[in-house]
């Protein structure tokens, strides 16, 4: 999800890398679950979160379809976020449905990216289609107390990271690639496109237990194959 600001209204003053620390430990909350209240629809699913929350939950995109998840347009394209609201459940109070009643995240391990993040941020530079991390002032209502190093807030193995980072920013870019040229399609065709983005990359079943980034990177191939018209 873009965020049509200035980067100097909601940074710390500098970039950070993987391997850099950055003040956004929150061990001091000790079990404070402001972040995971009051969400709206802000925590937008990635492919990899998709992947993980199926495979870690033995369930289907479609088994958590306007249960935990919905989709919306963002960017002009239909992605699934997670639902603050639950409509099946009028009782249960407003925040991310995969809380505990005690507050507690029941998903620690298979978390969404965003979640990972929070209240990191990351700068994408179109010039040569990067990205830095930055930490969002003001958003965390606790405040980061202690340095941590940004791959190990993120969950991310040292092995890993590298395919990680690629990844993202594959992801971020295509994105960007598709929904700047949507303008140029009839409605029908442009509901043909986002949709086929969203069976291909978030319904379509994950192979649970093999590598991620190789069945990413396949379907990615398809995509770019499926929709050379489009971007050139």
């Amino acid at each position: 999800m873009i965020r049509e600001v200035a980067i100097e209204d909601i940074w710390d003053g500098r970039f950070y890398g993987a391997e850099d620390e950055a003040p956004v430990g929150c061990g001091d909350c000790s079990g404070c679950s402001d972040c995971c209240r009051m969400t709206g629809d802000s925590i937008v699913l990635d492919p990899l979160d998709m992947y993980r929350l199926t495979g870690g939950l033995g369930r289907t995109f479609e088994d958590m379809i306007e249960k935990e998840i919905e989709i919306r347009i963002v960017d002009g394209m239909i992605l699934p976020n997670i639902m603050e609201h639950d409509e099946t459940n009028p009782s249960r109070e407003d925040g991310c449905p995969f809380l505990d009643k005690n507050g507690r995240c029941g998903i620690h391990e298979i978390r969404p990216g965003f979640c990972r993040l929070f209240p990191l941020g990351r700068y994408y530079r179109d010039e040569d289609r990067s990205f830095r991390y930055f930490v969002q002032k003001g958003e965390c209502t606790k405040g980061g107390s202690s340095m941590v190093k940004v791959c190990d807030w993120i969950g991310v193995p040292e092995e890993e990271k590298e395919r990680y980072e690629a990844y993202i920013n594959t992801w971020h870019f295509f994105l960007k690639d598709v929904s700047a040229r949507l303008d140029m399609l009839t409605d029908r065709s442009r509901d043909q496109v986002t949709r086929y983005v969203l069976q291909l990359f978030y319904v379509m079943p994950y192979q649970a237990g093999m590598d991620f980034y190789a069945q990413f990177e396949g379907r990615m191939r398809k995509a770019r194959e499926a929709l050379k018209p489009l971007l050139g």
